[in-house]
């Protein structure tokens, strides 16, 4: 099984290799994002391996069908980046890892929290410089407010854990609600309620027509003075300039997101000797009370552990003819 693996980093080729040697494909590790103009060099394979920021669009798909691959196996869990229907109508399968880390994800949205709250980071550059002073770095008790969490999947889900342990009132929005949440004492409430009524709002819910730009101008408009959003989910959950006037206007005091809807420019890359040309994050960088990371919320050793071997476990089901328990479909 030849297999392009696209959008590779040193620790993936590492951890592909490492894991390899039990399934033995063949596996030629690429640089570069897929999208309609790398799609020709796929030729010769039977399957692409792909991540968050691929572009397996139509055109795409038409063409890695042309050079002959079968299988698009996603390392990551969402799938919006694929046109599932072009990939059906081209006899393309689609397989993901549908759950590799919950709590990496939910831990890092905690940390996001914590940090912009007690704005250690902030605290840290000042000691190091022998500035000890205070001034500025207050925050406030996560203890006994009301945190609303969007989406709960297993992410979500695993968020509301941790959470608890703060000792705050949980409400949550989900169109399937999750029994054993409600046995933990999460109360699911409208959408509009939860906006309303949180002190914090954490997004952890899939990108698709419904809930794109959920947070936007009008849902703003319904939160609390000051309130604070996190975003560890997808970045097109957030209207980025609905966002800023939030902030700008005071209505949003806390914006924490390791996702960015046009990341694929971006992250993932050392942009330090480059000027930045994207204005929408430089604008967000700008802001004291907003706070960016490079969608590692993932980023952990048992997450990158489960990620390859689930993914190494969805090419060998393809090749044994085997059900393709993760596969996706329109």
């Amino acid at each position: 099984m030849k297999v392009a693996v696209f959008n590779t980093k040193s620790y993936d080729q590492e951890y592909f290799e490492n894991y390899n040697e039990d399934y033995h494909f063949d596996f030629t590790f690429l640089e570069t994002a897929l999208h309609e103009k790398t799609a020709k060099i796929t030729s010769g394979f039977d399957a692409v391996c792909v991540f968050v920021n691929d572009i397996v669009d139509k055109e795409t798909i038409r063409i890695l069908a042309e050079n002959g691959v079968k299988l698009i196996a996603l390392r990551c869990a969402g799938y919006n980046n694929v046109d599932l229907e072009a990939a059906q109508e081209n006899n393309i399968k689609v397989v993901r890892v549908p759950a590799y880390s919950p709590e990496a994800v939910a831990e890092h949205a905690m940390a996001l929290i914590l940090t912009l709250n007690r704005k250690t980071h902030k605290a840290y550059n000042r000691v190091r410089e022998g500035n000890f002073s205070l001034k500025n770095l207050i925050g406030f008790n996560i203890h006994g407010k009301t945190i609303g969490v969007i989406g709960t999947g297993q992410i979500g889900a695993a968020f509301c854990r941790v959470v608890q342990g703060f000792g705050c009132h949980i409400i949550a929005f989900d169109i399937n609600e999750n029994k054993a949440l409600n046995d933990l004492g999460v109360n699911y409430v409208s959408l509009d309620e939860l906006f309303e009524t949180s002190d914090i709002i954490s997004l952890h819910c899939p990108l698709n027509q419904h809930t794109k730009h959920i947070i936007n101008e009008v849902s703003i408009a319904k939160m609390k003075d000051g309130v604070m959003i996190i975003n560890t989910s997808r970045g097109a959950l957030i209207d980025a300039n609905g966002v800023i006037d939030g902030i700008i206007n005071k209505k949003i005091g806390y914006l924490g997101i390791d996702v960015y809807e046009q990341e694929e420019n971006l992250f993932f890359e050392d942009h330090s000797e480059h000027i930045i040309k994207d204005e929408t994050i430089l604008r967000l960088l700008a802001f004291p009370n907003v706070l960016i990371t490079s969608h590692q919320a993932f980023f952990t050793k048992e997450a990158m552990d489960k990620i390859t071997t689930t993914t190494l476990e969805n090419i060998k089901s393809y090749v044994d003819g085997t059900t393709l328990t993760n596969e996706v479909k329109a």
